[in-house]
């Protein structure tokens, strides 16, 4: 085969092409089997912690149908049987996380299944076995599932790389064992292995994945090449600068990892009410056990003091924001996101894809004197008709609007030029369309490339200029279109009490002011490798904000996972897809931006809502067990009472679905 630049003749391999080597994209099939695996294993979970809940009604009915039976002594002994059989995890899960200082929710229900074993009442036990371990449940269900965005990303990293010998030989090798100088050659459709410098071919290299910035980098040699990049027409031989491990693209898994990792882990809302609630419960069984010496009375306190509102309140409101959220196309991995997002003080956003559409769009055509707009972008659109090119197919749209309904002429003799730009007769014309140096080589002297030169002495961006029969006509300059959505949703985040917005991207500075200064966005940085959007992101965190970090490309992921929370633009063009939505805790499926907002406010109201079951839950409690220490509720009466206290929070919970 023949680089398309350079005439370097490239010798076969001496190897086939391994089954490993790594694609644009995993087949459908094996991105199915992914997912269908996830699903079942967090399934598997979920069962797991269903089994004590299950077991403990089984008993409770079981013991029921005796007693009912007149079997009163046999129904004890299933009872007993049961609350020692289903109440011994919870007992020794709570027992060593007391001993680690962690003062959770469970104290006083572990407390009360103890002493229901130690003074022979095992239907009030087993009861809060019933609704200690459902409310566990509840709560895994509403937690979702532990993100897989290292595994993802691990698994799109390249694994195949094909070293040339000083013999002319390719020999394919592992990724990792490419060393830094090795010369290798990269294929069309193939990532990069690492990262590295080109020393011979022309081609275009898509390293969206890396950057963000949707429009292909022109590779030639000299152009520096960044691991994760996927060549896209033309065969390159670059030499490698770093070895794979410490190439950019496994930093960026590194990135994710630590970040995740160093999370700090949030403490439950049940937890936070608990610190006060469960010392208090413990000082009004002492009294009345000082009082009354009576075992029974301290049971009964325990039982309807067990915080079975603390325990349901908070799962319950959560599914039910979950839910919500659901039906706005908002995905939401677990109640933790909802309810830092309820808390958010400040949101941070990517540009392109994010903040814009992430297709730059032809935005002016500037046209040498006689020629009109219509006639220039017909021309050339009828040469790019067969380009592939993101600007190619961007100039077509532009040339078919103009047209209204005409259609455009049929191009012959076309030659695309890799990295450069195509050429073609039209209707007899020659039509020259692509970068400056490939149209002055058609007109070396023509006085109206240097006029239109001079109208973008200052503009900083993307543009293609057409020559027709050797005279430059026209230049098509290109820029990435705002969502309509970014400017209202600045301001209801404002109205939400969000003023500080900032905005951060791989683009040039001067762009990205440009873009934050349009829709109102309070900060803006430009030209921010992956790191460096972890670094800012960490930075507002340690200045004490609570973070809400929205992206939607690979180079998004490290930041999304460092925030309190990450969420990903799955709707949009993004080029992450799947490993964005993976790192991130919250996933917007609908392409709007304007989803943020909704997000937040059904945070916002779902945490409303569970402080609310938790209040008036807990008020109840508070009432009983004063009752109980007076001797006035019956251990058994007292389970009872306590599912009468627990209805209520449920059904108050469930207005977070409303």
């Amino acid at each position: 085969m023949e680089l398309g630049d350079g005439g370097l003749a490239v010798a076969p391999t001496t190897a086939p092409t391994r089954p490993g080597t790594p694609r644009l994209e995993p087949p459908p099939a094996v991105a199915a089997r992914r997912a269908d695996d996830r699903w079942r294993a967090a399934w598997r979970e979920y069962w797991r912690a269903l089994a004590l809940p299950i077991a403990a009604l089984a008993f409770l009915l079981a013991g029921g149908a005796a007693w009912f039976g007149g079997q009163a002594e046999w129904a004890d002994r299933i009872w007993m049987v049961g609350l020692v059989a289903t109440g011994a995890v919870p007992v020794w899960r709570t027992t060593r996380e007391a001993l680690r200082g962690q003062l959770a929710t469970d104290i006083v229900a572990t407390l009360a299944i103890v002493t229901a074993v130690a003074i022979g009442h095992p239907f009030a036990g087993l009861v809060i076995v019933l609704m200690l371990t459902g409310g566990e449940a509840l709560d895994l269900y509403a937690a979702g599932r532990a993100s897989a965005a290292v595994r993802e990303l691990e698994a799109a990293a390249p694994r195949i790389a094909h070293r040339s010998h000083a013999d002319g030989t390719i020999e394919d090798v592992a990724a990792e064992a490419v060393a830094v100088g090795d010369v290798l050659l990269v294929r069309p459709g193939e990532l990069v292995p690492c990262d590295g410098v080109v020393i011979r071919g022309r081609s275009h290299v898509d390293a969206s994945r890396l950057t963000g910035e949707p429009v292909p980098i022109t590779a030639e040699s000299g152009t520096a090449l960044l691991s994760g990049s996927a060549n896209q027409e033309g065969p390159l031989i670059i030499r490698a600068t770093a070895v794979a491990r410490e190439s950019q693209y496994l930093r960026i898994v590194d990135l994710v990892r630590s970040a995740q990792a160093s999370k700090a882990p949030l403490q439950r809302l049940a937890d936070r009410y608990a610190v006060w609630f469960t010392p208090a419960t413990l000082l009004v069984c002492v009294v009345a056990w000082l009082v009354s010496r009576d075992m029974e009375r301290v049971l009964a306190v325990l039982v309807v003091a067990t915080p079975c509102p603390l325990i349901l309140a908070t799962p319950i409101a959560m599914i039910g924001g979950i839910n919500r959220a659901a039906a706005r196309q908002i995905i939401v991995r677990s109640g933790g996101a909802l309810e830092q997002l309820a808390a958010v003080t400040v949101a941070v956003f990517d540009k392109t894809g994010t903040i814009t559409l992430g297709r730059p769009e032809v935005q002016r055509v500037e046209l040498a004197d006689g020629w009109a707009e219509r006639d220039v972008l017909r021309l050339a659109g009828a040469v790019e008709q067969g380009s592939g090119h993101l600007l190619a197919r961007s100039l077509v749209d532009a040339a078919v609007r103009a047209l209204a309904g005409t259609p455009l002429p049929a191009a012959t003799e076309v030659v695309e030029v890799p990295g450069r730009g195509v050429s073609g007769r039209v209707e007899g014309r020659r039509v020259t369309v692509g970068a400056r140096s490939l149209v002055a080589a058609e007109a070396p002297a023509d006085g109206d490339l240097a006029a239109l030169d001079a109208r973008f002495a200052e503009a900083v961006g993307l543009r293609a200029y057409v020559a027709v029969d050797g005279r430059v006509v026209g230049v098509v300059d290109y820029a990435d279109q705002v969502r309509r959505e970014a400017h209202t949703l600045v301001d209801e985040l404002r109205r939400l009490g969000i003023h500080h917005t900032v905005l951060l991207s791989g683009d040039h500075a001067a762009n990205v002011r440009a873009v934050a200064d349009t829709v109102g966005v309070t900060s803006a940085r430009g030209d921010l490798l992956p790191e460096q959007k972890v670094e800012a992101v960490r930075a507002l965190m340690a200045a004490g904000e609570q973070v809400v970090m929205v992206g939607d490309g690979t180079n998004d992921a490290p930041a999304l996972s460092t925030a309190h929370v990450g969420v990903a633009m799955a709707g949009a063009a993004g080029q992450g897809g799947g490993i964005t939505a993976e790192a991130a805790d919250v996933v917007i499926l609908a392409d709007d931006l304007g989803r943020l907002a909704d997000a937040v406010r059904i945070g916002r109201r779902t945490m409303r809502v569970a402080r609310q079951s938790l209040v008036v839950g807990l008020g109840l409690s508070v009432v009983a067990m004063v009752v109980a220490s007076l001797g006035y509720i019956p251990p058994a009466v007292g389970a009872l009472l306590q599912e009468g206290i627990d209805v209520a929070v449920i059904v108050n919970a469930l207005r977070a679905s409303r």
